[in-house]
């Protein structure tokens, strides 16, 4: 299990590496052969049949403790207690399907109604259609996810993180194939539906077949189910409230300033995403363990020696991304948004780096969801969104985009910064002192590198490609040998110089 979880963590990598080059290439060609109008149907209808997958509730990030639980309790996989469980899951998830089928129904007797203040009669047309295979393809999904979440609980990332990557680049290349033959927008749709299929399929058979999975649907006890029930509730209130985060202040900007606001803030937004897509790779193949912990021992002290070492972890990528982004990131910025943007610079810098204490502490979010502890954070994060649109709305006026960034920044060190470090400390029992002792030497090295490479800048400025490229490689090599002399520990730089002698040799 350990080299799944390593085996994991890089192809999670690679995931994201992939899926940011796609895009590069993805989206210029979509907005070729859709035109500016179609791709925006599309974007629109594909925003509003998202929102569907609320529907599930929060019950995905549930079924692993679940799971562990009814192990511990002795019960084997192709025992009552599990069966059970899976039966349960299941029939949750094709009652989500029915209800996201019958919602999409609804949007298409009423697309008229919903769509014609802003879009044409043809553009009408087409969203109708879009909003039929989108509506099928959020189904399927749904379907997937109870063979998805047995395949999670049995920390098999490798299938996991490959099936992603397949999904990465066949759901484009199909789109790209169908754009040729003259399908347009409802051929990306049908791309999409193609391969959530072909992945439903795939989960299936190695759920079931590899892995064993079994349901039973007699005996489902409600009391199961509404343990179940209210423990998802506070993970469906956080997705409620990570979409108001990412969502209303664009909407903010859109109303109160301008609309050249909202995308030098969009493009901040982004690149912000980059570094949380980053941290939460390493901490997710680390769920099943976490709950196998608190279900047979709940033992304090090995949770927090755990999120310390990943957090550890999470901390160097974090500080190596960046930092790289303080030295490169405004020549970068200009080059790739162009200098009407450049502000998105500066707003990724204040809002970056207040994250991260969340991004190196996901293993506490799934301590807490494994020990039930996490209905504090669920009501913390209502306060914060709270206190970001507060700000927001107060400053938009004078400040623009930058009284987003602010009510961000302040709702995330009040929130998840103060507070939750606090709770972790005090009511769920980890020892957050040894946590931050076992990160000041990777943000020391940090910064003095960071230093070092502006004060360089000084001399030799980042003006043009090649210098872009030799000070990311002169960055790259600073870094990466303070973090073998401060960061790793004598046994984890013993392992990485043995295997790099055995590559030689």
């Amino acid at each position: 299990m350990a080299s799944q979880k390593k085996a994991g963590a890089l192809l999670g990598y690679a995931n994201i590496l992939v899926k940011n080059l796609v895009n590069l290439i993805y989206v210029p060609l979509l907005l070729h052969f859709l035109g500016q109008g179609d791709y925006g149907v599309f974007q629109m209808t594909n925003s509003v049949v998202f929102a569907l997958t609320l529907l599930s509730a929060g019950f995905y990030g549930s079924y692993v403790r679940f799971y562990m639980r009814e192990r511990a309790a002795g019960c084997p996989d192709d025992g009552p207690g599990v069966r059970r469980l899976n039966g349960m899951f299941l029939l949750v998830y094709l009652t989500v399907a029915a209800l996201c089928l019958v919602g999409c129904g609804v949007m298409v007797l009423n697309v008229h109604a919903l769509f014609s203040g802003g879009l044409t009669e043809s553009e009408i047309g087409l969203a109708r259609v879009l909003l039929m295979v989108m509506g099928v393809n959020i189904a399927v999904t749904m379907l997937s996810t109870p063979f998805d979440s047995y395949i999670v609980a049995h920390e098999r990332f490798v299938f996991q993180q490959s099936r992603q990557l397949f999904t990465a680049l066949a759901q484009p290349f199909l789109a790209v194939l169908l754009l040729w033959l003259g399908m347009g927008a409802v051929g990306v749709a049908c791309a999409q539906m193609t391969v959530s299929a072909i992945l439903l399929a795939w989960n299936i058979a190695f759920a079931t077949r590899r892995l064993g999975m079994r349901f039973s649907f007699r005996g489902l006890e409600w009391s199961l189910f509404r343990a179940v029930a209210v423990f998802s509730f506070w993970i469906f209130l956080n997705q409620i409230f990570d979409l108001v985060n990412n969502n209303v202040p664009n909407f903010l900007l859109g109303a109160m300033a301008s609309s050249t606001a909202v995308a030098v803030f969009a493009i901040a937004v982004q690149i912000r995403n980059i570094f949380f897509s980053m941290s939460t790779t390493m901490s997710n193949v680390f769920t099943p363990q976490i709950n196998r912990i608190v279900a047979e021992t709940d033992d304090n002290a090995v949770l927090t020696r755990l999120m310390t070492r990943v957090g550890r972890y999470q901390m160097v990528i974090f500080w190596y991304l960046f930092g790289g982004f303080i030295v490169l990131g405004r020549f970068f910025v200009r080059l790739w948004a162009g200098e009407a943007n450049s502000d998105a610079y500066w707003l990724c810098l204040i809002m970056v780096l207040p994250v991260m204490i969340p991004l190196t502490q996901n293993t506490g979010i799934e301590i807490q969801r494994a020990k039930n502890r996490h209905k504090v954070r669920s009501l913390i994060y209502i306060l914060t969104s709270a206190i970001d649109i507060v700000v927001s709305v107060l400053l938009i006026p004078s400040c623009g985009y930058w009284a987003t960034a602010i009510g961000y920044v302040a709702s995330i060190v009040l929130g998840t910064g103060l507070f939750m470090n606090w709770y972790y400390h005090t009511r769920i029992g980890l020892d957050m002192v040894y946590f931050w002792k076992h990160q000041l030497p990777t943000i020391g090295l940090a910064l003095v590198t960071v230093v070092v490479c502006l004060l360089g800048g000084l001399v030799l400025p980042v003006g043009s490609i090649p210098v872009f490229l030799l000070w990311g490689m002169v960055y790259t090599m600073i870094f990466g040998f303070g973090v073998m002399k401060v960061s790793l520990t004598t046994e984890e730089r013993g392992k990485i110089m043995q295997r790099l002698k055995g590559r030689r040799g």
